[in-house]
């Protein structure tokens, strides 16, 4: 018989919801920026990463079973990633909205491991990145591409 355990559930909605909020700032930037991948995405990425993670480790017994978990999802976020990269001509675009990416993936994944300062570091560092890194650039004579 299907059985709910109700506490868990709530364990896990509660992590979910954390590495989506650590996520929306991120994701606002890259909206706001005018970028294609942006306020949707990136949310989604932390809570999917934070979702399989979950999963592993409450389903699968071996470290190494779960090792092959975060494997999977560094290599599908990488492809993820790179399809924010576009090329046009010489330039190449998207560059800093792929390695977004893959950093919210490692938020998610952090929660999910209960590692929250990491997740916390890594929102952090990533949200002055995307917002104060495009000024300097401009200020040393580069124009913003990604």
């Amino acid at each position: 018989m299907f059985e709910l355990n109700w506490q868990e559930m709530l364990h896990n909605l509660l992590k979910l919801g954390i590495a989506f909020l650590l996520a929306l700032p991120l994701g606002y930037n890259r909206e706001t920026s005018d970028k294609h991948l942006g306020l949707r995405t990136f949310p989604l990425v932390a809570m999917t990463s934070c979702g399989f993670i979950l999963i592993g480790n409450s389903v699968l017994a071996s470290d190494e079973a779960r090792s092959r978990i975060i494997q999977g999802l560094i290599t599908g976020i990488g492809f993820l990633g790179g399809g924010a990269i576009v090329k046009q001509g010489l330039d190449v675009k998207g560059t800093a909205t792929a390695a977004g990416i893959w950093t919210t993936a490692a938020i998610g994944g952090a929660v999910a491991c209960s590692r929250y300062e990491i997740a916390i570091s890594l929102a952090v560092v990533t949200f002055a990145t995307f917002r104060f890194l495009p000024s300097l650039k401009k200020a040393i004579g580069r124009d913003q591409r990604d």
